[in-house]
């Protein structure tokens, strides 16, 4: 799941890291079965450019994210296969069923959310800083609600899910998939593709982050990562995230379209960007939706749904809609993460126990209450007052191991030694070398 609320950067300037400072405008902090991200932040001024005196946060954005996340919602609730209806879902909302079948595509828009956003809040910052806003945003969040769905399926549902306690361990460290366990929640797939994502942009900051390195990086690793996944090699499948790699990657250069300005190159580059991400999301959906809904989905509709999602975005960040400003839409925004966390089977528990008595809309609009109040629930409770101390408390941790590192010394032990670079010890080794040389 992505967050798009800028921790430390408002809209940057023109300048580029390693030629000059980028002056911040603000220090506030800045995912499927088949299902997404949080408040966002972006401004801008004139044309298309992040130029200076940018507002730093783009409530239209909040406000596409939420309406992706509501349509990840109807299309669990009335398209997807699920037993709560006591028929497929299709069968009970044929219309909307069929229309919400598309909305399954709402991963890949926040995907192209998350290359945006996660390069525009790494920009100019540290590697400490970057982890530590990553690892802050997607864990504390995501425990609250795997122990809200796990105490559902444990004790009051159990015939939603089967599900061990070993299971639910082993899905708190959201590396579940790479040791063969289920997910407790399908949703949490996305939060695995998020996290490999975050990696990579952490390494960019490692080498450091210039205009150039992000163009050749989104330039080269789609087409990679495509190669990689025909030739069928899963490490670097994994690594590369070969299905979803375009989506992040055109994320990422419509963010240097927003901070730098229209340019040819990452004009050509995002077209490519979004061929290849045709070419790698229409057959993969072509496929679930034929398995997990009643419809035959169009993949001409699917195309353009794919294509929707770069095109959304850049409208947005783009156009004047940047310059929207409706708080209530930041405050949509701020459900969003929650939201993608706990709807499916909350959502499935209340249809299962009214569908048999209450006609089928009714239930539909009380299991969306009902995610939206456990959504806002989590969000006021341990998001807000969890998330930026778990940030700064990792941030310092993670500042202070790399400057141990750097400094050739184990994390906690003293400079004692003139490597570790003890101010009381080098002056006194200066002079006495200068004593003794004389």
């Amino acid at each position: 799941m992505v967050t798009t609320r800028p921790s430390a950067l408002g809209a940057p300037g023109r300048t580029a890291q390693g030629a000059g400072k980028v002056r911040p405008a603000d220090t506030r902090t800045p995912t499927d079965g088949r299902s997404t991200a949080a408040p966002s932040s972006a401004g801008g001024t004139s044309g298309g450019t992040g130029g200076t005196g940018a507002r730093d946060r783009m409530y239209a954005l909040d406000g596409l994210r939420f309406a992706a996340a509501a349509g990840v919602v109807l299309y669990h609730f009335t398209a997807r296969w699920h037993r709560g209806w006591g028929e497929a879902p299709g069968e009970v909302f044929p219309v909307l069923g069929h229309v919400a079948t598309y909305f399954a595509l709402a991963p890949e828009l926040f995907f192209v959310v998350s290359g945006f956003v996660i390069l525009w809040t790494a920009w100019g910052r540290s590697v400490p800083a970057v982890a530590a806003s990553r690892l802050a945003r997607i864990y504390p969040a995501y425990w609250a609600a795997l122990a809200l769905t796990s105490g559902l399926l444990m004790f009051l549902w159990r015939d939603g899910k089967q599900i061990s306690w070993g299971e639910v361990a082993v899905n708190a460290t959201l590396l579940q998939e790479v040791l063969g366990v289920r997910h407790v929640d399908g949703v949490y797939w996305t939060l695995w593709v998020e996290l490999r994502f975050y990696l990579l942009i952490v390494l960019l900051v490692a080498i450091g982050l210039t205009r150039n390195r992000v163009l050749a990086f989104a330039g080269l690793w789609p087409a990679a990562a495509v190669l990689v996944g025909w030739a069928d090699v899963p490490v670097l499948d994994t690594l590369l995230i070969s299905q979803y790699a375009p989506l992040f990657a055109g994320g990422m250069l419509l963010y240097l379209l927003y901070r730098d300005g229209h340019a040819r190159l990452p004009w050509v580059l995002l077209a490519g960007n979004v061929v290849l991400a045709v070419h790698t999301v229409v057959p993969a959906q072509m496929r679930s939706l034929s398995k997990n809904t009643v419809f035959e989905p169009n993949p001409w509709i699917l195309a353009a749904v794919t294509v929707g999602c770069f095109v959304a975005v850049g409208a947005v960040a783009l156009t004047r809609l940047k310059r929207i400003s409706w708080a209530p839409l930041a405050a949509l925004g701020a459900l969003t993460y929650p939201l993608y966390l706990v709807h499916e089977f909350w959502g499935w528990w209340a249809i299962d126990r009214l569908s048999p008595v209450l006609p089928p809309w009714v239930v539909l609009g009380v299991a969306i209450t009902l995610v939206v109040a456990l959504a806002a629930a989590l969000h006021h409770a341990i998001e807000k007052p969890t998330t930026p101390r778990v940030r700064r408390w990792l941030e310092r941790t993670l500042t202070a191991w790399a400057a141990a590192r750097a400094a050739g010394q184990a994390p906690g032990t003293p400079p004692t030694t003139p490597g570790g670079s003890d101010p009381s010890r080098i002056p006194a080794q200066s002079s006495a070398l200068r004593a003794s040389s004389s």
